[in-house]
């Protein structure tokens, strides 16, 4: 498996919904809500064979209420 993060940004008001669309989309290993340019820190995790941004564009940013992301990839945990 590939872990890999995607900040997100969502249309104002909307965070807590988007956050509960992801949990029960039941695609995300953890949530968290942060403060700063993006509103909600998202960790995924992927078979080797899946397509990161496919994930993304096909699971992730259709989720109602979502404004803007940003994919972190990761490469070696330590």
């Amino acid at each position: 498996m590939i872990p890999f993060f995607v900040q997100i940004k969502s249309h104002l008001g909307q965070a807590y919904k988007v956050a509960n669309a992801l949990a029960d989309a039941e695609i995300a290993s953890e949530i968290y809500s942060t403060a700063g340019d993006y509103d909600l820190l998202v960790k995924f995790y992927v078979d080797r064979e899946v397509d990161i941004g496919h994930f993304v564009q096909e699971k992730v940013q259709p989720i109602p209420g979502i404004f803007d992301t940003r994919t972190i990839i990761c490469f070696k945990a330590f």
